[in-house]
């Protein structure tokens, strides 16, 4: 990476350390949520690991006080970003009653807080879509200054909610950005059996939007397209569908073994590639950061991590007769 690609996008060297922390956050919780899993304490991990530069630029580039997610499930870096803390985060991996998602109902990785825009998403994949569609349609109809952003794999680019949303968003010139984040993997279905074009973003074209394909190893790059699409979009030039490419460094869940789909010297050779290096690499070339300012960095992130593992684990589950709460008229 050549020096000072940061100011180039226009981040602030705060903001350009910010993003890094953010995505070493997102990674240091996912990796205790994996130790969790394995020694029996929590039920289910579906990872980001590999994938946090993509989520953490694109977040950093959108209006953090106006603007609506409809996070896909892996976002732990986009939620992050926009106010989700990891108590708030291990508290729904723990299935507790004050889990802030759904009070410990639904499965870890459905985020959702009112409070800071994030829109809860469904387990049947690309629900959130058409909904990011709706809530620009609101938005417009309000006349609110706002966008939506919403994240899908690239498997999901397969089904007919990513269809009928990004058509309606394109027809009605919707202040929508589509980042699909491509991991190369739809659960076992590698890219090339899924898809026939060579790029997700191929299919902008037939829909009347841009669509751009960037590297989501690379928190900058992502930072640039997003930022430009929002800009767009708040010029009232419609929807753009932008896709990153990245590695899924883990199996798709906690209940999947990757062995059985992909060799593990594919995986060995993606790590190569890490988003968390490469950008920490560029943070330590242009000055930002040294080892010290390193170390103080991932210790700081090992307390609130901590503390949170220790505050979740022990905090209340809910009654019983929760469970039949927002089910039935009351």
């Amino acid at each position: 990476m050549s020096k000072n690609r940061h100011e180039a996008v226009g981040l602030t060297d705060e903001q350009a350390l910010g993003i890094l922390e953010t995505m070493l956050l997102a990674r240091k919780l996912d990796e205790r949520m994996w130790l969790l899993n394995r020694s029996g304490k929590i039920p289910f991990v579906i990872s980001c690991q590999g994938q946090e530069a993509a989520q953490v630029g694109a977040a950093f580039a959108l209006d953090r006080e106006n603007d609506y997610v409809l996070p896909y499930y892996r976002d732990l870096g986009v939620v992050l970003a926009f106010g989700m803390t990891v108590k708030d985060l291990m508290l729904s991996a723990f299935a507790k009653a004050e889990d802030p998602n759904s009070g410990g109902k639904q499965m870890p990785s459905h985020f959702s807080q009112k409070k800071n825009r994030i829109v809860t998403g469904s387990s049947p994949v690309t629900t959130q879509v058409p909904h990011a569609v709706g809530i620009a349609l609101a938005g417009r109809l309000d006349n609110k200054q706002l966008a939506t952003f919403v994240t899908f794999g690239e498997g999901s680019s397969n089904q007919g909610d990513f269809h009928e949303g990004i058509n309606f968003a394109a027809v009605h010139k919707l202040p929508v950005i589509f980042m699909c984040e491509n991991n190369k993997y739809a659960i076992s279905v590698p890219y090339e059996q899924q898809v026939a074009c060579e790029h997700i973003s191929d299919r902008a074209h037939g829909y009347g939007m841009p669509g751009v394909t960037v590297d989501g190893n690379d928190p900058l790059e992502v930072y640039k397209v997003v930022k430009e699409a929002r800009e767009r979009a708040g010029r009232g030039e419609g929807p753009t569908l932008i896709e990153t490419i990245s590695y899924r460094l883990t199996p798709h869940s906690s209940d999947d073994d990757d062995r059985s789909y992909r060799g593990q010297e594919e995986v060995a050779e993606a790590k190569k590639n890490d988003p968390l290096v490469k950008y920490t690499e560029y943070l330590k070339e242009v000055g930002l950061l040294d080892d010290n300012r390193e170390k103080a960095i991932i210790d700081e992130i090992a307390k609130i991590v901590n503390e949170a593992t220790e505050y979740a684990e022990h905090a209340p589950y809910a009654e019983p007769e929760e469970a039949l709460r927002h089910v039935y008229a009351e």
